[in-house]
């Protein structure tokens, strides 16, 4: 596996990554919020954020994991991918290479909590609502 800067070709790519990894692990989203946040994250998201992919041995990219001060904002595998250590793997780089020490966690998302929670994230806080204004709480986490 190797972790490559993410080019903008690839932007389409990730976002059927982030769709196909949002409704296997986001099931307290309805549907309507998934329409309303892709153009979200095609036209703006990916573009705030350092981004960076995992490409396995015939190129094809896995999961990938975005950073933006300090934070890492998004962090997607591809459902097929899931459990081989790719989430940890970006993780790792985010942290080393991208100075990353926080991350944001809908409370639901009671998979992503554990992860971090595994690689050393501690909740240090809440808040009500997710930055869209939905009510999706989010736990604000730091190493």
């Amino acid at each position: 596996m190797n972790i490559e800067i993410v080019e903008k070709a690839d932007h389409l790519k990730l976002i059927e990554i982030w769709g196909s990894s949002v409704r296997a692990t986001h099931d307290f989203l309805v549907e309507d919020d998934l329409q309303e946040l892709k153009p979200l994250i095609l036209e703006q998201y990916f573009d705030a954020v350092d981004l960076r992919c995992a490409k396995n041995a015939h190129g094809e990219i896995q999961g990938f994991c975005g950073v933006h001060s300090g934070n890492i904002e998004m962090l997607f595998i591809s459902p097929d991918a899931r459990g081989k250590g790719i989430g940890a793997m970006l993780s790792a780089h985010a942290i080393k290479e991208q100075g990353a020490s926080k991350v944001d966690v809908n409370e639901q998302n009671r998979q992503a909590l554990g992860f971090y929670q595994h690689i050393g994230f501690k909740v240090i806080g809440r808040s009500t609502i997710d930055r869209q204004g939905k009510p999706y709480p989010l736990l604000h986490m730091v190493l």
